[in-house]
C-alpha cells in the first residue's frame, strides 16, 4: 500500500460515530445520552474532545441541550442540519452487521490517469485525466470493503497521495471547492479485482456484492464516480428513508 491518508481530527471521528450510531437506533428520539464522564470514558476520549464533539453534533441539530439535566436526542422533525447540509459520512452505506461503526480508509494506490470509457463525463465535459483513488475500508478498525475513484483532475491538477484526506466528500469541500449534494447507487455482484490487498477477507475473483456510485455537486456536476466491492460476512448496505 503507498500511505495512509490523514485522519479526521478525534472530535470529528467522535462526532460521527456518535451520529451513526444515533441512526442505527442506540438512542431513540428524546432520550438523554450519558453523563460527559461515562460516555468519554466508553468512547476511550478526554472529556474536552467529547464537547468538542457534542458541540459539533448540536451544530448539526441532532441534540438539545438542558441545563441541569443533561444531552438529549432531538425528534427528527425538530432536527436542523450543518450548514452544509450534511454530515461527514451521511453517504456512506455501510455498517458492521451489528450496525454502525466508525469509517476509516487507507489507500492502496493512487494515481492520475485518462478517465476509462465507463467513467462518465465530469461537469458535463470531457476530461484528459482524471485522478482514481483505490482504497481499502474499515469500520472500527475491520476490514469490510475496497473502493476504487474517479474524480476530476481539472479542480487541482498537481495532488499527490499527502494531499488526500480520510474522508473525500470533506476533502472535496474543504480543498476542492464543492460538496457532494445526492447519489445513485446500483448494487449488483461482480468479482474481486486483481488489485485487492490481502486484508480484504473474499479473494481476487471471488464474486461478491459490488455498489456503482455516480455523485453530484449542489451545482449537479457529475464530480466522482466510483465502484465498491464489500464483505458481507462483516457488513451490509444499508440506506435509511428520511
Amino acid at each position: 500500500m503507498q500511505a495512509s491518508t490523514t485522519a479526521l481530527p478525534l472530535y470529528l471521528q467522535i462526532s460521527e460515530l456518535l451520529t451513526r450510531e444515533i441512526a442505527i437506533g442506540r438512542w431513540s428520539e428524546g432520550d438523554r445520552l450519558p453523563p460527559e464522564a461515562e460516555l468519554a470514558q466508553t468512547l476511550g476520549v478526554a472529556i474536552g474532545t467529547l464537547r468538542k464533539a457534542l458541540a459539533e453534533l448540536n451544530t448539526r441539530g441532532l441534540l438539545a441541550r438542558k441545563q441541569g439535566s443533561g444531552t438529549y436526542i432531538k425528534p427528527r422533525l425538530q432536527a436542523g442540519t450543518a450548514a452544509n447540509g450534511k454530515s461527514i459520512y451521511d453517504f456512506f452505506r455501510l455498517e458492521l452487521l451489528r450496525g454502525g461503526g466508525l469509517p476509516t480508509a487507507t489507500v492502496v494506490n493512487f494515481k492520475k490517469i485518462a478517465p476509462p470509457a465507463f467513467v462518465p463525463h465530469f461537469a458535463g465535459k470531457p476530461a484528459a485525466q482524471c485522478y482514481r483513488v483505490r482504497r481499502l475500508r474499515c469500520l472500527n478498525s475491520i476490514p469490510v470493503a475496497i473502493e476504487e475513484i474517479y474524480f476530476d483532475a481539472r479542480h487541482n491538477p498537481a495532488l499527490n497521495i499527502q494531499d488526500l484526506g480520510e474522508a473525500l466528500y470533506w476533502f472535496y469541500q474543504q480543498q476542492l471547492g464543492f460538496w457532494i449534494s445526492r447519489a445513485e447507487d446500483r448494487i449488483g455482484t461482480a468479482a474481486v479485482p486483481s488489485w485487492s490487498p490481502s486484508l480484504f477477507a473474499p479473494l481476487a475473483g471471488t464474486v461478491c456484492p459490488q455498489v456503482e456510485r455516480t455523485s453530484w455537486s449542489g451545482k449537479n456536476h457529475i464530480e466522482e464516480y466510483s465502484i465498491t466491492w464489500f464483505d458481507p460476512l462483516r457488513c451490509r448496505y444499508v440506506n435509511r428513508l428520511k
